[in-house]
């Protein structure tokens, strides 16, 4: 109701709801008599609000705090007992927010994003495992591997009958011995399968003086570089459906590591093989591929719109998850 000039002009609900920026919904649902004010008039069958309270405080037993109300209300029955409707259980149950799934209920614990660094080789490594199809159905073989992160080297690998800590600890142990790894100058980071996360395999690491890191549950991007070499395994020209024998499926994942180490130009590392970065051959494979594209501009200039060609340089920093720009820019601003 509005008075205009001495008048009055009655203003409709939605309209009015519009004015206020109220939903309408809202407008009706604090006039019903479940959720509106307690001066609203009320159906004569609805509990009190002390009466709700009651049965909440039932429900809140020890012996009913993980049954269903239809429980609930069967159990009271024998006992002689009744307090209210199955229906009136949920629905109080609703107004304070205790209606959900239980698998939604479960606190589960919070992760955080890894954000680990390299700026030299054998500094951070991943691991992970995958399948290989054997021969028949259900038949599989297990394949390890070991990667450098910042050169993207194949450090170690091995192909099993079945997945197991303690060979994954064998490979590691073996590994790290073969790169000449010291105390507290390796982090090796790994999802979470039950051999990544074993006892057996952490304290392996722990007398090795090297970190472990965990992927977050179910979020492969953080375990990008051995998930990257297995789909470049898997998707090259002649890699077989199934294996016949073990023996086979290790015959040819040598071949591949071969190939990959030394013969695969890695488009993350400018073009270069995980072998010469990883054992410092990258400044003289660039300087000479510099010489060739220098020659080229000075025989033909004008195909380099661009101007002289430049080779890309590998990159001084490799991140797994690497902080976003906004949050170095609130970093700066606090440290200035």
């Amino acid at each position: 109701m509005q008075a205009v000039h001495g008048a009055s002009i009655t203003m409709g609900v939605a309209p009015a709801c519009e004015a206020l920026g109220v939903a309408r919904a809202s407008f009706y649902r604090w006039l019903s008599p479940v959720y509106g004010p307690p001066n609203v008039r009320r159906s004569p069958r609805a509990l009190t609000v002390e009466e709700r309270a009651q049965v909440l405080e039932v429900l809140h037993q020890e012996q009913f705090m993980d049954q269903s109300p239809i429980e609930v209300y069967a159990t009271l029955l024998s006992s002689g007992s009744y307090i209210c409707s199955v229906s009136t259980m949920y629905r109080i149950l609703h107004e304070n927010q205790e209606v959900r799934e239980r698998r939604d209920q479960r606190r589960h614990p919070i992760y955080t994003a890894p954000q680990l660094l390299a700026v030299r080789a054998n500094q951070l490594w991943s691991w992970d495992i995958t399948k290989l199809l054997g021969a028949t159905t259900w038949t599989y073989y297990h394949l390890y591997v070991i990667m450098d992160v910042f050169s993207r080297y194949i450090v170690g690998w091995m192909v099993a009958p079945r997945e197991h800590a303690t060979l994954a600890e064998t490979l590691i142990a073996e590994t790290c011995q073969r790169q000449g790894i010291q105390r507290d100058q390796l982090t090796i980071h790994a999802d979470r399968g039950s051999s990544m996360t074993s006892k057996t395999v952490a304290e392996l690491l722990m007398d090795l003086g090297v970190i472990k890191s965990h992927s977050r549950p179910y979020v492969s991007d953080d375990n990008p570089f051995s998930e990257a070499a297995f789909k470049t395994l898997k998707y090259r020209p002649g890699f077989p459906a199934r294996f016949g024998c073990l023996e086979d499926a290790r015959a040819h994942v040598a071949a591949f590591v071969a190939w990959y180490n030394r013969k695969h130009h890695h488009s993350g590392i400018a073009l270069l093989t995980p072998h010469d970065v990883h054992y410092g051959y990258a400044p003289q494979r660039i300087a000479a591929r510099q010489l060739v594209l220098s020659a080229s501009y000075q025989a033909h200039p004008e195909r380099f719109v661009s101007g002289p060609p430049q080779h890309a340089a590998v990159p001084e920093a490799v991140w797994i998850n690497p902080p976003k720009a906004d949050v170095d820019i609130e970093k700066n601003k606090e440290l200035s």
